[in-house]
């Protein structure tokens, strides 16, 4: 009588090895869900935390950009009046001195190197 192909199928196979295969991705299944669920739990807990601070920075950081365009605008007062001073008492700054004194501050928005 001629098997069927199931029978031949499990004819080449190891029931052994099937139960074994079994096994090990019971334990994969297994690890995959407690890293999920690690995950999760960190997810929510970020989020909390984002929460409770996003406020706070958004806060500090309309203050910054008001802070930055304050001192700009004071830079730009100094700017005038050292060179209204340049021009109106020559010797009171060294020759060269305007040029290379004028405006040393970095350029914050320029990434640093």
């Amino acid at each position: 009588m001629e098997k069927s192909p199931l029978a031949r199928f499990r004819s080449l196979v190891n029931n052994e090895d099937v139960v074994a295969i079994k096994q090990m991705q019971h334990l994969i299944l297994g690890r995959l869900q407690d890293s999920n669920a690690v995950l999760t739990h960190f997810n929510e807990y970020s989020e909390q935390c984002f929460a409770e601070v996003s406020n706070d920075f958004a806060g500090k950081t309309r203050l910054l950009k008001s802070m930055k365009a304050d001192l700009d605008h004071i830079f730009l007062k100094l700017r005038g009046m050292k060179s209204r001073l340049a021009a109106t008492y020559p010797d009171a700054f060294p020759t060269g001195a305007m040029a290379e004194t004028m405006d040393q501050r970095p350029d914050l928005e320029s990434p640093l190197d």
